[in-house]
């Protein structure tokens, strides 16, 4: 299968994809904020993490699901164009994100993941359970 659009157009649609203040991010911050949690912005740690909560030793990665490679989700379909490269790349970032975790728990920080297609409110609300809590996390 062919790609529905010409080279330049994919690149210029690519290149159009942020990394910070995505709207699955900016969701997470506002509901977080209403449940009272306080936090940084991208963190100067490790991965640089979306949300740092130093009060709580902890640290929020807002993932897409699919530049991060959400099990079993359908927004983390691979391309049926030039496969060899995006499940190189894609893999790539997975493992990166689990010596990111890895490097963060070594610190001492509690390490949290939303994936984009799970920031609904009751989520959100369990997250901020538990990162008051001040017990556990959800990265491997």
């Amino acid at each position: 299968m062919t790609d529905v659009v010409d080279r330049a157009t994919r690149s210029r649609m690519m290149a159009g994809i942020r990394g910070k203040d995505t709207q699955p991010e900016l969701r997470v911050r506002r509901s977080l904020h209403r449940e009272g949690l306080r936090f940084r912005l991208h963190g100067k740690l490790p991965g640089k993490p979306d949300l740092v909560f130093p009060k709580y030793g902890a640290v929020v990665f807002v993932h897409g699901c699919f530049w991060h490679r959400h099990p079993r989700c359908r927004y983390a379909a691979t391309p049926a164009s030039n496969k060899d490269f995006w499940h190189s790349k894609l893999q790539e970032n997975v493992k990166r994100d689990q010596r990111t975790y890895q490097e963060l728990h070594g610190q001492g920080w509690r390490v949290f993941v939303v994936w984009e297609c799970s920031t609904g409110e009751d989520a959100m609300k369990s997250l901020a359970k538990r990162i008051k809590s001040g017990r556990g996390d959800d990265a491997a």
